[in-house]
């Protein structure tokens, strides 16, 4: 029997840089700092600055900052940390991650169910036999597939984790993150996630679909991060990162890439206040997803939501969606993206969405079209304005609609952010996000 196999662990650290997180004092806004309101000593109590994006808002994004000492958890290992999450019932809460935890530490092998037979899947649903009309869905527990839903299964109950409301879960020092895993923020309020390398958690179960698309695809689960119909979340200072096991070192079965990645952040049904700030993106195809469904079922939950603030985030070799958006309030500023070989676009313009995205630093390579930095998906305007390519002051909008005139997008989202703490200006962009975004470079 051969089942798929775990695609390697990131034993480095690379993606992990800066200065440890020990003895903060007061933090202060600096070049490589964050808008973090000050406290003394421990980084883990700080909370969002006021007026620092859409998770200021109201009531404000505090974590578990007001934690007795019965509800702080210093972890480091994978059932140390879900039973940390579990703990404590409604109180807020501090979950420290000491080095690197793994979900998958024992390898896919772990959740494959009695009798799964990757050869046998690969034979029986081959499109030469199987063919491309009928999708696998009426398939019985004891087919190939069946076996491969019962393996997913067990996958998707081991590595997903729920966060509770009112918890900061922070990195210590410069080597902590999470591998293989899937945070669920969902449905909670107040929730804060700062200093960890986030290492893509690979499907080890994708399934075939033969139906989608001319050629059928493989398609895959589990998202780093997840946030679900929740509100007031902060996500800073963090690396997400697809490690030792990017797509381009996946195989091919039916002439089709085995892809075993989802994004790296998703923002969905109706989460709102939302603030990621100097985080790094790197190396992911299909990156943050804001709005999951062109839907009238999902819409009518994410009308009037998903106001989400990205700034100062590195987006660096990244396919598309940085993010990719529907329906909600997106101010994107401050940010910087360098593209690398495969590059589709950065912002996705979908349904009813109202981006605004300013004095941001774009890092196109030769060849590469400023054209592409914006991808409409349907009709909604946005304002793109002081915006920087290669060092050039450049009009997106403008040269968008000069070089793809068939997707023409409009000027103007219909609102102004106000929830911005400092705006850089965007000639110094580039070097104070590459010196301060992601893990390891708290201060």
């Amino acid at each position: 029997m051969r089942t798929q196999k775990w695609h390697g662990h990131a034993t480095g650290r690379a993606a992990v840089r800066g200065a440890a997180l020990i003895g903060c004092t007061a933090l202060v806004l600096s070049l490589t700092g964050t808008a973090a309101q000050a406290h003394p000593r421990d980084a883990a109590r700080q909370t969002l600055a006021a007026n620092d994006g859409w998770a200021s808002y109201g009531t404000g994004t505090t974590g578990g900052a007001k934690a007795d000492a019965s509800h702080v958890h210093t972890v480091t290992t994978w059932a140390e940390f879900k039973a940390a999450l579990a703990a404590g019932g409604g109180a807020p809460k501090i979950i420290k991650v000491k080095g690197t935890i793994d979900a998958v530490s024992e390898g896919c092998d772990a959740f494959a169910a009695p009798g799964y037979d990757f050869d046998a899947y690969l034979a029986k649903y081959a499109p030469e036999t199987w063919g491309l009309d009928t999708d696998l869905s009426a398939e019985p527990d004891d087919s190939p597939e069946g076996l491969r839903r019962a393996s997913a299964a067990a996958q998707s109950e081991a590595i997903k984790a729920d966060v509770p409301a009112n918890t900061t879960i922070i990195g210590v020092g410069r080597d902590a993150g999470i591998k293989g895993a899937s945070l669920q923020i969902k449905g909670v309020d107040n929730v804060i996630v700062r200093n960890l390398t986030f290492e893509s958690p690979i499907d080890c179960f994708p399934q075939w679909d033969p139906t989608d698309g001319s050629t059928g695809n493989w398609n895959s689960e589990y998202d780093s991060a997840v946030v679900y119909g929740s509100t007031h979340v902060w996500l800073d200072h963090n690396t997400f990162t697809d490690g030792e096991h990017p797509d381009s070192a996946a195989p091919t079965y039916f002439g089709m890439l085995y892809q075993q990645h989802d994004g790296q952040l998703d923002i969905v049904r109706g989460a709102d206040y939302v603030t990621a700030s100097w985080n790094v993106f790197t190396e992911h195809d299909k990156t943050i997803l804001i709005g999951n469904s062109d839907s009238e079922s999902t819409a009518a939950g994410d009308r009037g939501h998903l106001k989400v603030t990205f700034h100062h985030n590195l987006f660096s070799n990244l396919v598309e969606r940085a993010p990719r958006v529907r329906f909600g309030q997106v101010d994107s500023y401050n940010n910087h993206f360098v593209a690398g070989d495969g590059y589709a676009y950065s912002y996705g313009i979908g349904k009813e969405s109202q981006l605004v995205a300013e004095h941001n630093a774009f890092t196109l390579p030769a060849g590469v079209s400023a054209a592409k930095v914006l991808k409409k998906w349907s009709e909604a305007p946005l304002t793109a304005a002081d915006n920087l390519v290669n060092g050039k002051k450049t009009d997106l909008i403008a040269v968008h609609n000069a070089e793809i005139p068939a997707e023409t997008l409009q000027s103007g989202a219909g609102w102004t952010p106000t929830l911005r703490t400092k705006v850089d200006p965007v000639r110094k962009v580039s070097s104070i996000v590459d010196r301060g975004a992601g893990a390891g470079r708290l201060r």
